[in-house]
Parts: C-alpha cells; sequence; structure tokens
C-alpha cells in the first residue's frame, strides 16, 4: 500500500513530524546551508539572510537536540564552533532539492513573483 506512509502510524502522522522537526523557514535554510558542508556560525549568520542571533543560536539549539544537526567546538581562544548534517541531517537532501527544483519550476511560471527571498 504506497499511502501507508502517508497515514497515520500509531497514532503518529510522519508528515506531520517531518512539519514539526523543520518547523520555522529558518530550519530549512539552515539546512540548504549545511547541505554545503560544514559551516561556522557566522558563515551561517551571513549566508541566512535575515535570521537574527537569537534565532539562529535558538534554530540550532533544536536541530542538534532533534539530531539533524552536530556541533563541533574547538578549545581555542576565541572559541571556535562548526556545524554540520549529522547522517539524519544529510538524509533530508533530497526533500531540500525537490523543495529547490519546485520553486525554481514556480518561479519560472510566474516571474511576477521573482523577489529576494533567501
Amino acid at each position: 500500500m504506497a499511502n501507508r506512509k502517508l497515514l497515520e502510524q500509531n497514532g503518529i502522522c510522519p508528515v506531520a513530524t517531518t512539519i514539526d522537526l523543520l518547523s520555522s523557514k529558518w530550519k530549512v535554510l539552515i539546512m540548504r546551508d549545511l547541505l554545503k558542508g560544514m559551516q561556522r556560525y557566522s558563515s551561517l549568520k551571513n549566508s541566512v539572510a535575515g535570521i537574527s542571533q537569537k534565532m539562529l543560536t535558538q534554530s540550532l539549539r533544536e536541530m542538534e537536540e532533534d539530531g539533524l544537526v552536530e556541533r563541533k567546538v574547538y578549545a581555542e581562544v576565541p572559541p571556535k564552533v562548526e556545524y554540520q548534517l549529522s547522517p539524519l541531517g544529510q538524509s533530508m537532501a533530497p526533500i531540500i532539492e525537490s523543495m529547490a527544483n519546485w520553486g525554481s519550476e514556480y518561479l519560472d511560471q510566474h516571474p511576477e513573483k521573482k523577489k529576494k527571498i533567501q
């Protein structure tokens, strides 16, 4: 049954679970940038336009708790911290790529909607 994955499993909806894990546009954009490889906090802050320091920190912490992101701290002064997607986070790559492809097609069909969106 192909639609089994869309149905509730033991009272839990897999689609709702995925949406909950990526509960903000910021998390999706952070994942988009981490798909390129390990990034420092400042690099993420610069690449995710419009995100506040508070939102970036909160999103990274939640993603780390959920097992999507790994954080590596180097013992040096000033402290150096790097983030990368965990194997679980990497498994989201096809979804993020599908979102990018769909968005590109949409913008091609609706050029009036083209505006700077990060």
